[in-house]
């Protein structure tokens, strides 16, 4: 994550004059990374909803879309000669188009910070039960998740996030280059863990019946904004490209077509294992329902902790874009300062610490994020950026791949109406109150 990030944040520069030196693997390293994200503990859940054969249809919808959405980013960015999503918005659709983008860059970037901090609110009091072997039914102020989260925050991820260059961060975070790695590790973790535990899943009696409600089956509308928050990478297409070696449209598809291929191997596996280790008693956040068959369990301790370290120093590293995209649409035209640096920090950690502080569980971020900020940057603004971009005289409104696009845009539309109605609804019946967090 850090290597797109360094990009996406103004260190280097997005025209094309930039003489890229990434190799065609370590590009697919990269934009793997920036795929792969905290949304991959959502979709044994979401598989627990739909069955298998349905989700493995929708996940293969959504990642072919996607694929499709890129190729729509990259030819327009081949006619206009830039390589910044916000920018092509800009070129597109003047200020407005720029606002929208960085809008929605924004928004997914505070639900990408949400999932990660509800991770350390979920996570955190679980590694400290392990190390303390503390009665978990006791009111402990350490084991509650809302106190830690607020004190990671205040702690490391805010003077993290005070820093003034985001290099300078990357050497704290240089550990964070295994970050893919420890995805890859927790997917087989999970597969490991289907052999290993007894069918039908019994609960550990330290939890007792900490059971969850019963899919309601408006809860399949969780499917798709969850699979789609689990494919966003199109910021991170156009920077990445600037910086691979030898760049023509052509590399580039080959780059996030193969990406995408492997996250969604790994998508699945990870589902498929998880659903079929806990079948109906799946959680929204699928390593806090393995506290129910050992909270002690040695290897998912291990699996935790690196998690929460790669979680907790990811968040300042996907703030900086954040700061950076609101200072562009608020402030362009002032200098640095210092005192806006920092209040512009301390406000999103504030604003994102209640967010995950009152969130009933991780699944109304994946579901709420998935359903606005990802189709506009995987369906929406690529087509319409698209049909603008690209002349009249090169392909009329009436060619096969502007009608292409148009539908596109409008699939964008339609999935985004639905499903925000259906997790409206969702949530007045209360449905949705599941377990998976402390």
């Amino acid at each position: 994550m850090p290597d797109f990030y360094l990009v996406s944040s103004g260190i280097r520069s997005s025209n094309l004059s930039f003489e890229g030196k990434t190799s065609f693997g370590m590009s697919v390293f990269n934009l793997g990374n920036a795929i792969m994200g905290s949304g991959i503990l959502g979709l044994a859940y979401a598989m627990a909803n739909t069955g298998i054969l349905l989700f493995l249809f929708l996940l293969t919808v959504v990642a072919v879309l996607s694929c499709y959405s890129i190729h729509l980013l990259l030819k327009s960015s081949g006619i206009v000669g830039i390589r910044a999503y916000e920018q092509l918005g800009y070129r597109a659709f003047g200020t407005p188009g720029k606002m929208a983008a960085g809008i929605a860059i924004t928004l997914q970037n505070i639900g990408a910070m949400s999932s990660y901090l509800y991770i350390v609110k979920s996570e955190f009091p679980l590694v400290i039960q392990a190390f303390s072997r503390a009665d978990p039914t006791a009111d402990l102020w350490y084991l509650n998740g809302n106190y830690l989260v607020v004190m990671v925050s205040i702690g490391v991820i805010l003077p993290l996030a005070l820093m003034k260059q985001l290099g300078k961060l990357h050497l704290f975070s240089s550990p964070l280059t295994s970050l893919f790695s420890l995805k890859i590790t927790s997917t087989l973790y999970v597969i490991y863990k289907k052999f290993q535990i007894p069918c039908p899943f019994e609960e550990s009696v330290v939890y007792g019946n900490t059971g969850r409600l019963r899919a309601f089956p408006l809860q399949t509308a969780y499917t798709i904004p969850i699979l789609a928050f689990a494919f966003v990478c199109h910021p991170e297409v156009l920077p990445i490209y600037t910086e691979l070696r030898n760049p023509t449209q052509r590399r580039m598809q080959h780059v996030s077509n193969l990406s995408i291929l492997v996250m969604y191997t790994m998508y699945f596996l990870a589902a498929l294992f998880g659903y079929l280790t806990f079948y109906g008693k799946t959680e929204t956040e699928l390593l806090h329902t393995y506290s129910r068959i050992d909270p002690y369990d040695t290897l998912i301790l291990c699996v935790r902790l690196a998690v929460l370290t790669a979680v907790t120093l990811t968040v300042p590293i996907v703030l900086f874009p954040v700061r950076r995209a609101l200072n562009q649409m608020f402030f362009a035209s002032k200098s640095f300062n210092w005192l806006r640096h920092v209040a512009i920090a301390v406000t999103l950690l504030s604003f994102i610490n209640m967010l995950v502080i009152f969130a009933p569980n991780i699944l109304g971020i994946f579901g709420v994020i998935g359903a606005t900020s990802a189709p506009c940057l995987i369906f929406i603004f690529p087509a319409i950026f698209y049909i603008r971009i690209v002349p009249k005289e090169q392909e009329p409104m009436h060619s096969i791949p502007k009608i292409l696009a148009a539908c596109f845009a409008g699939l964008g539309v339609a999935f985004m109406i639905m499903s925000l109605s259906f997790i409206i609804i969702d949530w007045t019946t209360g449905s949705s109150n599941s377990g998976g967090g402390h």
